[in-house]
């Protein structure tokens, strides 16, 4: 039978084994939330799976252990932030604090982030503002990998350069979270380990040509854009723009050759108050959720649904009943509570 956790077991216990090695409270906090978020939404390439890298990140320095951000640019509505290699997703949560706080007054607010570690699960960051009423978007980047190359191109380039947006509705709020890439080094990662290989042809090799392989990182290939050989110009345009709001505007990015593995990102917030007013906005949206839904569907078996609905009944479900782990995730986080001697919190049998 598969076990499943607490949710708010399993982030104590992150938050545990992150303040054994010295990360500050606070920020061992946001890690361990926003990694277990990731999971319960079913990014769970970008949740739990994340924990290792991110503490050997903070034992070899890479990633600060404390402080705060230095502000290099301030204006009213935008700002730019030096990260100063603070944990990303505690450095995404106050981004998102500070715009939504700045869009109350000013309407919209954007704050870009350079010297971030990474940032984790876009979509993990979506759901509280957008109950709020906000329109959150988040673009990141990390200029020190690179893995996709532009169309047309074999020279890996671009990471998947994930784009991430939150849309308030009367009910649940929509939740995007893509990238201009088909697929993501994590997935990659995981499938070359397990020695499988993906369902399409998704990734390119050393000459172009369309493969399944997720090994072929190591023989110099690269992910495809989305829209694949046929129309990757389209997600091509969305690397190109992702690059131009996070390292353009932060004026740090692939130019300077970063080494350390971490983010350049830009959160940006509106408020429809500011602009026809919430109750017009939720009239729109909801007249357009519900007209996507009733839409007939091609397999009646397959209703159409709204990005973010089904993470976001598998993140109700899990509160419930618990969170089902990833095998490989299961067996990361198993070996990190054992070389920590912290062990996992118990399980409930499903």
């Amino acid at each position: 039978m598969p076990t499943a956790y607490r949710p708010q077991a399993l982030t104590d216990w992150a938050k545990r084994l992150l303040t054994g090695r010295g990360l500050a409270s606070d920020k061992a906090e946001s890690v361990a939330a926003t990694l277990v978020e990731g999971d319960l939404l079913g990014h769970d390439t970008h949740g739990l799976a994340l924990l290792g890298p991110y503490a050997r990140k903070v034992d070899e320095g890479v990633l600060a252990k404390d402080g705060t951000v230095t502000l290099i640019s301030d204006f009213p509505a935008a700002k730019l932030w030096d990260g100063n290699n603070l944990p990303g997703p505690w450095l995404t949560h106050e981004a998102v604090k500070a715009a939504s706080t700045a869009a109350k007054t000013y309407g919209t607010a954007t704050i870009t982030v350079r010297k971030s570690g990474h940032i984790a699960c876009l979509a993990a960051y979506l759901e509280a503002p957008a109950r709020q009423g906000f329109i959150v978007e988040i673009l990141s980047s990390d200029p020190s990998v690179a893995t996709v190359a532009p169309f047309g191109g074999t020279k890996a380039l671009f990471t998947p350069n994930p784009l991430a947006f939150a849309i308030p509705t009367g009910g649940d709020p929509i939740m995007i979270d893509i990238s201009a890439s088909i697929t993501t080094n994590g997935m990659s990662a995981r499938l070359a380990k397990q020695g499988k290989r993906f369902p399409f042809k998704w990734l390119l090799d050393a000459n172009g040509q369309p493969t399944d392989d997720p090994t072929v990182h190591d023989s110099g290939g690269t992910i495809q854009l989305l829209g694949g050989t046929e129309v990757g110009h389209k997600g091509y345009g969305l690397a190109l723009l992702v690059e131009a709001m996070t390292g353009g505007l932060a004026a740090y990015g692939r130019a300077e050759s970063p080494t350390d593995w971490g983010a350049t990102f830009i959160v940006r917030v509106s408020d429809p108050r500011a602009f026809g007013g919430l109750d017009g906005f939720n009239r729109e949206l909801d007249w357009l959720v519900r007209a996507c839904q009733e839409n007939p569907p091609v397999d009646p078996a397959r209703p159409v649904r709204l990005p973010g609905a089904r993470g976001l009944a598998r993140k109700k479900a899990a509160l419930t009943d618990g969170l089902i782990l990833h095998d490989d995730v299961l067996a990361q986080i198993e070996a990190l509570a054992a070389e920590a001697e912290i062990p996992l919190p118990d399980a409930l049998t499903t």
